[in-house]
């Protein structure tokens, strides 16, 4: 495959995703390919280095934002995959994980030599080189830059069902037993 003059083989993939304690939506996975460090703009090569991306659980609204946009403009690719609420009800919350993980992989368009797992399972049937590492969101710049992506995006997507789902006050709910008592009184 010929690439981008700014990707240099061979070609690393992050994927995280998130989702999976949740008590309402689908499962989003995200897969990044960054550029080297040194092929990235002052600015970004220092919030690289400076550990500012990170797990996106150790980060604020707010920032998590501004790194989501940072982030998708230096990638080489981005991509989104999603396991719905019928495939985490019919495969399981690990497995729907998997298969949001590849699905995002699978929509990259440049298809990489190595994809680094946040967690301790490899993706099923992926016939590109895995490397799982628990913790990755926290080790690993490229999945942490996932699991950024990741975040925002079905944060943005909870807040579009919010309108749709009013009851359930999910803009509001970030405890995420509230919505599932608010779910259950509803059977009894």
């Amino acid at each position: 495959m010929v690439y981008p003059v700014n990707i240099i083989e061979p070609i690393t993939a992050g994927v995280d995703e998130v989702g999976r304690g949740a008590l309402f939506g689908p499962v989003v996975a995200a897969a990044v390919i960054l550029p080297e460090l040194d092929d990235l703009p002052s600015p970004l090569a220092c919030l690289c280095k400076g550990g500012e991306i990170t797990d996106s659980k150790k980060l604020t609204k707010k920032r998590r934002s501004r790194l989501a946009n940072e982030i998708q403009t230096i990638a080489l690719d981005c991509k989104i995959g999603i396991a719905s609420v019928r495939e985490i009800d019919r495969l399981n919350i690990l497995q729907a994980s998997l298969l949001a993980m590849k699905r995002a992989v699978l929509k990259l368009k440049y298809t990489p030599n190595l994809v680094l797992v946040d967690g301790n399972q490899q993706i099923k049937d992926l016939s590109i080189p895995q490397k799982v590492i628990v913790k990755g969101d926290s080790k690993c710049l490229a999945i942490a830059a996932a699991s950024i992506v990741a975040k925002v995006w079905r944060d943005t997507l909870i807040i579009r069902l919010a309108k749709k789902y009013p009851v359930y006050d999910l803009t509001n709910n970030t405890d995420l037993l509230a919505v599932e008592n608010q779910l259950l009184s509803g059977y009894y």
